[in-house]
């Protein structure tokens, strides 16, 4: 089978939908289906995919240690999602408890101290080694005075397949890097979108992106036959069951391809 296959349904998945959409899906074998792929889109979470590659990167390049300890200053606690702002200042951690969190739970807290010890420029820095187009780093997490300035987080599906392919394969990360990465969104807890009609035949490494009207996924998807990359952003919908739904049809699309080879 070819994705192909599936791309009529997808689309008229996407034509009923009332909002902004885009996904690209792109298999091992080389096959890929698009629309709005090089669009940007807000990026809510998604942005914090680059930022863990950047992570990683630093630490082979001994800039940082994953085995570091950090504690929690006051200043950096931020709302939203997460666990760290509902814990005490007590917490000690490492630098990747801090980049797992980031992933596994979406936590804001860690995604902003880990913009701290990484850097702004250097995170932006990496998205451009990567080759990413429509992707920025342009505030702090839960920084609603900077998007009222103008300045916010972007991403697209092309780029995002872009960082799923840099963590599972090729040569920017070492291997020992992508296995810890895809380890951490192996056991990502918000599974409410792509993976939800799948079944267990298949692991899912998983990354979701919600902000008010926003709403992204996107997944490594491997079974024994076949692994998928995927990623679809909604924004601008009016409701956010329709765009979830609509995301966890896509992902069912995919699963019945993938387990029909």
């Amino acid at each position: 089978m070819t994705l192909q296959t599936i791309e009529h349904e997808i689309l008229a998945l996407v034509e009923t939908f009332d909002g902004r959409i885009a996904y690209k899906i792109e298999n091992a074998d080389g096959d890929t289906i698009s629309y709005h792929d090089d669009e940007p889109f807000q990026s809510a979470s998604l942005i914090k995919i680059p930022m863990i590659i950047e992570g990683y990167r630093q630490s082979e390049e001994k800039k940082i240690y994953l085995n570091q300890p950090v504690t929690i200053p006051p200043i950096e606690v931020t709302g939203g999602s997460g666990v760290l702002h509902v814990l005490s200042n007590k917490v000690f951690l490492t630098v990747e408890d801090l980049l797992t969190l980031m992933i596994t739970v979406s936590d804001n807290t860690s995604t902003n101290m880990m913009m701290t010890l990484l850097g702004h420029d250097e995170i932006n820095q990496c998205i451009k080694e990567l080759g990413l187009k429509n992707t920025i780093l342009g505030r702090r997490m839960q920084d609603f005075k900077a998007l009222k300035e103008g300045r916010d987080n972007t991403i697209s599906a092309e780029d995002t397949i872009t960082c799923l392919k840099a963590i599972h394969t090729g040569d920017f990360l070492t291997k020992e890097s992508q296995e810890k990465i895809l380890r951490a969104f192996d056991n990502q807890q918000l599974r409410d979108k792509l993976p939800s009609l799948m079944g267990k035949e298949v692991k899912v490494a998983s990354k979701t992106g919600a902000i008010r009207g926003v709403a992204h996924d996107c997944a490594i998807i491997r079974s024994e036959f076949q692994t998928v990359y995927a990623v679809v952003l909604t924004e601008d919908m009016k409701s956010e069951d329709e765009s979830r739904q609509v995301i966890s049809k896509i992902g069912k699309l995919i699963y019945d391809d993938i387990m029909a080879e």
